[in-house]
């Protein structure tokens, strides 16, 4: 009889513990991994945008350093601020 009683105070005591593993917990968890994975595959793929971006920039730069060699400005004639312009892409490069 005392294995009985022994036997049934474990299942008791047993139950509460295995209704803790179907409280949610893991399903909250995966949750919030799945958020986290989201936030950073939609951060990757702004560096991703901002790389291209990048490029771009550099590309135009480029292009806009060999128009202005090729049309051998005379910036001696040139006031700073025109300069500045030029440089800060506020002003056309060539006309």
């Amino acid at each position: 009889m005392s294995t009985f009683r022994l036997a049934a105070a474990v299942l008791l005591l047993a139950a509460p513990l295995a209704a803790c593993g179907g409280s949610g917990d893991d399903k909250l968890a995966h949750n919030v991994k799945k958020a986290a994975d989201n936030r950073a595959d939609q951060l990757e793929q702004r560096a991703d945008d901002l790389k291209d971006q990048a490029e771009q920039v550099r590309k135009t730069g480029e292009k806009r350093a060999d128009a202005i060699v090729a049309a051998d400005l005379n910036t001696h004639a040139m006031s700073p601020e025109q300069k500045a312009a030029i440089v800060a892409n506020q002003a056309p490069a060539v006309r």
